[in-house]
């Protein structure tokens, strides 16, 4: 089944065809404006063969979307209801939908949430200690997010090893520009770093992770800090960005900390101490560990990060084999021989699940029509 996947971020748009698990096409449109900007996706449908459905990923679902939807006005209506839970990267996502939609008529779309994933969270691990009439009025809970991600490096480990993931404790860690750990017990998500918002714990690249909400109430009312400027840095402007003074991305802070840089240095430890910590907080809610898996631009592509990750996590029964950690490229088991815990190296592919996602609710949809 062709199926035309859509990603819309923050400021891009990224494209594919995909027949099957092939990738046939592929396009990223790097400044794309939204709505009314269909010039460059029609270009690209009107190069391929027309596609049967198409998936879109969705950050956020709310409290009403715990799987992926077949698209209507009435999804579109409510997506645009709660676009102040990810005001950056819903509107644009409702926005590719009915660009799409304009191009391709009487294609189905399906929305494709990243979370989704966590909606197994059990209460324990997805409530807030808050008021239960907060929680209950603005329906404040760990969302998680990641999912697409999370849910496609766990499932295609699994394959990589033979093994069936609803048997399997697993630690999935999403580490790119965003991070993110997942717990993942009986191939269901039980617990995930993230929260109500993907500010939320692992530091970053550029965001802060979490900080003890006091300090922040505390540079509110003595630092004279503006919520919105505040806001502000703690995306754009701390996490190892903030620690290193270079632009955060983790090849740079590697180079000034060869040079030498106290800061770039520091940074890098504190990554580090936050991945390995939240690991092992992972692993208590999968209640041991079978599987650690790795994936994001940072975890697939930087040797040392994986190295310094598993010389701390000893303890669980982590070892991987130096020559094979260093050799990775892809899809790689880097686990030493006879290591309790096995590590898989899995390149990121959202577009893979959320093309499987698609098909699944348009297979669905068409056996009960």
């Amino acid at each position: 089944m062709r199926v035309l996947v859509v990603n819309a971020g923050s400021s891009t748009l990224k494209l594919s065809l995909r027949e099957g698990d092939t990738e046939v096409a592929d396009t990223t449109i790097e400044r794309w404006e939204g709505d009314g900007h269909d010039d460059p996706i029609r270009d690209f449908v009107e190069q391929h063969p027309a596609p049967e459905v198409t998936g879109h990923r969705v950050v956020h679902g709310g409290p009403r979307f715990t799987e992926p939807v077949l698209v209507d006005d009435e999804v579109l209506d409510y997506l645009d209801s709660i676009t102040n839970l990810a005001p950056l990267h819903n509107p644009r996502a409702t926005a590719a939908i009915r660009e799409v939609a304009k191009l391709l008529p009487g294609t189905p779309a399906v929305a494709c949430f990243d979370t989704a994933f966590h909606a197994t969270l059990p209460p324990s691990a997805s409530t807030y200690a808050l008021p239960k009439e907060w929680n209950e009025r603005w329906q404040l809970r760990r969302y998680g997010f990641h999912g697409l991600s999370h849910a496609y490096a766990v499932r295609r480990a699994a394959q990589m090893l033979g093994r069936d993931l609803r048997e399997m404790r697993v630690v999935s860690c999403h580490l790119g520009a965003g991070a993110s750990l997942a717990a993942v017990r009986g191939g269901r998500s039980v617990d995930t770093t993230m929260g109500f918002t993907p500010l939320a714990g692992l530091v970053m690249v550029t965001r802060s992770g979490s900080v003890d909400p006091g300090m922040v109430l505390w540079l509110i009312q003595n630092g004279g800090l503006a919520p919105e400027h505040l806001r502000d840095v703690l995306e754009h402007h701390s996490g190892m960005r903030g620690l290193s003074g270079t632009s955060g991305d983790l090849r740079d802070v590697l180079a000034a900390r060869g040079e030498g840089d106290p800061d770039a240095a520091l940074a890098y430890d504190v990554f580090v101490h936050h991945v390995r910590r939240e690991v092992g907080a992972m692993a208590a809610s999968t209640q041991g560990l079978d599987l650690l898996v790795v994936t994001g631009g940072i975890g697939e592509h930087s040797s040392q990060l994986r190295r310094d990750m598993a010389s701390g996590l000893g303890y669980l029964g982590i070892s991987i084999d130096e020559a094979a950690n260093e050799a990775a490229r892809g899809d790689t088991d880097i686990s030493a021989p006879g290591a309790v815990v096995r590590t898989v190296v899995v390149e990121a592919s959202e577009g893979t699940e959320i093309a499987r996602q698609a098909v699944q609710v348009f297979e669905k949809r068409r056996s009960s029509a």
